[in-house]
């Protein structure tokens, strides 16, 4: 990377402004991977069949149906490919490194056909603009392997805590996963109550997803790599509730951003912290009780202490 400063501790530093190239381009690789995904897997609310999850080497789709048996495909940050297993035995791989997004599209469904796995799918990006077809990206071409395995590894530490602020919540919550639409770590916790539909408006993506997207009412956390110097966390509540921009949150560094309509805190506020996990849990929690609160949830019946048989494992 460009003046690499980067750092490999608990919470690894990574300046958005040296990788955006690379970025740019797993995006749009992880847009291959998610279509592939929801080429195959049965609709579950709000699009959660169609994510990416973290794992212990990167990025994985986890096992998708296929025929009477199934596949996983992964991002491994470690060795850097892309690696294709069938529950029929064979597996493929894809080498992560500089190569545009037509080369990746090509060798990608190339390994795919030789397992024998079709995949029909819109064969360009949403969510972004402009939306150039896979197979004609050839703009999108970076791969610093050092940007993506610390990308990788701030995903590590930001899922790990989300998966601990998740635990605390009885009610309808999302798993912890990567959408590929804007590339964000997100957790979606659910009020039980319908939501008015959404007016849409994401840039080369029907209305229509955003209707299924946000069909209840929410209040939403995660982390983007954008926003600030090393990216941010954000929160937001759907269908915002009155005073929600005004409530006072936690910890120092975090803010309403009214051209964004949501909570941000900027990465390195975390990382700099005494106690990073401590922080960021103190914006999960306080931007989640601006929504429960201002939007008079039932909190009583959707939280709950997730060590409450932690007294019987034994």
């Amino acid at each position: 990377m460009t003046e690499q400063k980067a750092r490999t501790g608990t919470w690894p530093r990574l300046r958005v402004a040296d990788w955006t190239d690379t970025r740019d381009t797993l995006h749009m690789w992880t847009q291959i991977v998610g279509k592939v995904r929801l080429a195959h897997a049965p609709l579950l609310n709000h699009w959660w069949q169609v994510a990416l999850y973290v794992s212990p080497r990167g990025f994985t789709t986890s096992a998708v149906p296929y025929g009477d048996g199934a596949f996983d495909i992964e991002f491994d940050f470690i060795d850097h490919v892309l690696r294709i297993r069938s529950s029929d035995g064979p597996s493929r791989q894809v080498a992560l490194e500089p190569k545009s997004v037509a080369d990746f599209y090509g060798e990608t469904m190339g390994a795919l056909d030789d397992l024998g796995i079709t995949a029909r799918f819109q064969p360009r990006p949403n969510e972004v603009e402009p939306s150039i077809p896979f197979a004609e990206d050839h703009h999108h071409a970076s791969y610093d392997a050092e940007a993506a395995h610390l990308f990788w590894r701030q995903l590590l530490q930001a899922d790990r805590v989300m998966g601990e602020f998740r635990s605390r919540f009885v009610g309808k919550v999302s798993p912890v996963h990567l959408f590929w639409g804007a590339m964000d770590l997100a957790c979606t916790r659910f009020s039980g109550r319908p939501a008015p539909p959404h007016p849409g408006g994401a840039p080369n993506c029907g209305d229509w997803v955003m209707v299924e997207g946000y069909s209840r009412e929410l209040s939403s956390c995660g982390f983007w790599p954008g926003g600030h110097e090393e990216g941010a966390f954000y929160a937001y509540a759907y269908p915002e509730p009155s005073g929600f921009a005004d409530y006072p949150v936690l910890p120092d560094g975090a803010y309403y951003s009214r051209q964004n309509g949501q909570f941000l805190l900027p990465y390195e506020a975390v990382a700099d912290a005494g106690d990073p996990d401590a922080a960021l849990m103190e914006f999960l929690d306080s931007t989640y009780a601006a929504a429960a609160t201002l939007g008079d949830w039932d909190r009583e019946a959707l939280e709950d202490d997730p060590h409450r048989w932690a007294g019987h494992r034994w």
